[in-house]
Formats: structure tokens, sequence, C-alpha cells
């Protein structure tokens, strides 16, 4: 994916400014910042949600504006707190996907995630029945139904036990090994940090760190871990008391 002088504004209000980054094919990013960043604005506005007030943003070399249905055929969006279908059973949402994507396998697939999620066992509960955790499982087994090329994930570890958290982690490396490009939205640096290889730090709607976790560890090798370098980053850019 690609962002280029990204800026998107509420009624006046400027949410993101200037913001721009790369996220190579293969790659788990880490998108990280402060509350009120950007972060899920940007998130959106690739997905496709809203629309960017100005700046270019591509999604698998598509723009979003102008291929805006063929990006949504190719993503996966999983909110921090998924909207699902209230009356619908944990089954009948991937039967939903499916005939949204045209699913090949289904029945094989379907049955390997809600498996690998340790859904299975729930798969006729409907979606009221269900903990806000696995209302996150099932949101993320749908997202990875149809294999996107690109996916995109906020705040995705929100509700989930050790065990799954365990398990989401090692799911989104496998996504990526295959090919696909995963942006994580996190203001946890530290729950992602064994999962990701590429960094993009927001604050205040600007961008202040694009790159791969190895170049953010080599301009600050007075760090530590990349949680030191975070905080290293956003001290350096914050506002000096006068």
């Amino acid at each position: 994916m690609e962002v280029t002088s990204f800026r998107k504004e509420y009624a006046g209000t400027v949410a993101t400014s200037e913001v721009s980054f790369t996220l190579p094919v293969g790659c788990v990013g880490a998108l990280i910042g402060p509350n009120g960043a950007g972060k899920t604005t940007t998130i959106r506005c690739l997905s496709g949600i809203l629309k960017p007030t100005s700046g270019v943003l591509k999604v698998a070399g598509l723009d979003v504006v102008s291929d805006s249905l063929e990006v949504k055929r190719r993503i996966a969006y999983v909110p921090d707190d998924p909207p699902l279908f209230e009356t619908l059973t944990v089954w009948e949402h991937l039967r939903f996907v499916r005939s949204a994507y045209n699913v090949e396998r289904f029945e094989e697939r379907a049955k390997a995630l809600l498996d690998e999620f340790s859904l299975y066992e729930k798969r006729g509960a409907l979606a009221s029945e269900l903990s806000r955790g696995m209302r996150q499982k099932v949101a993320i087994c749908c997202a990875y139904l149809h294999q996107p090329e690109v996916m995109f994930f906020d705040e995705p570890l929100t509700g989930l036990d050790p065990a799954a958290i365990r398990s989401l982690k090692q799911s989104i490396i496998e996504q990526a090994r295959r090919g696909a490009a995963v942006l994580v939205s996190s203001h946890l640096l530290a729950l992602v940090e064994d999962i990701c290889d590429h960094l993009v730090i927001l604050s205040r709607g600007t961008c202040l760190f694009s790159g791969s976790t190895a170049e953010a560890k080599q301009q600050f090798p007075e760090s530590g871990s990349l949680e030191d370098i975070f905080f290293d980053i956003i001290n350096r850019h914050s506002p000096k008391d006068s």
C-alpha cells in the first residue's frame, strides 16, 4: 500500500495532514500513536469507508477513491468493535462472506478457521450470545475467509484472552507470509512488537516515522525496544514548554 500527502478533515477539523508512507507486500506494519493520532481515520480511508480530503491512497496498486469497488474486493478490515449481525449465527456470518466474495472450498476453509480460533463448537450460536472476545474472533475469521491481498486491523487484540492473542499474532504472520500486506493499528506497541517488520508512527495527525523496524533501530541505536524508540520519537516532536 502507498499513502502520499494524505489529509482528512472533519467539518474543518484536521484529523491527518501530509501523511505519507508505504507498506511492501508480505510485510506486517504497525500503525501506532497516542489516542487521537489519526490511526483509525487513516485505516478507514485506506479501506474505502471514508474519503480522503486530499492526497493519494493506493491499495494493491489501486486508487481507493477511483477504484473503490475493486479495492473492497481485495481487502479485509477488522475494526476494534466489529459490527456483527445479531440474529445470524457464527456459521451464517461465514456463509454471508462466501456469497459476497465467491469463496472457493468454503466448507474446508471455514471449518479450518473456526478450529484455529476455537469457535467450531460455537458455530451455531447467535452473535448476540457471544462475548466481546468471541465476536472479535468471528470478525477475524470472516476477514481471513476470502484470502485478501491487504488486511487492516484496528486494535485487534481488544477483548482477546492470552491464548487468542497468541493465535492471532501467529495467524497475522502467516497472512504476510502468503503475500498479504497487513497493517495493524494499535496504541500498545509492546503487544505487536514481535510481529511487525515495518513501523508507522503518527502523532497529532502527522507521520513522525515510516520505515522498517531495522531502520528504526539503526536510526535510534540508543533506544532498546521498539516501545523505547516510539517514546523517543514522540518526545522529540512534543511541543516544548516555554
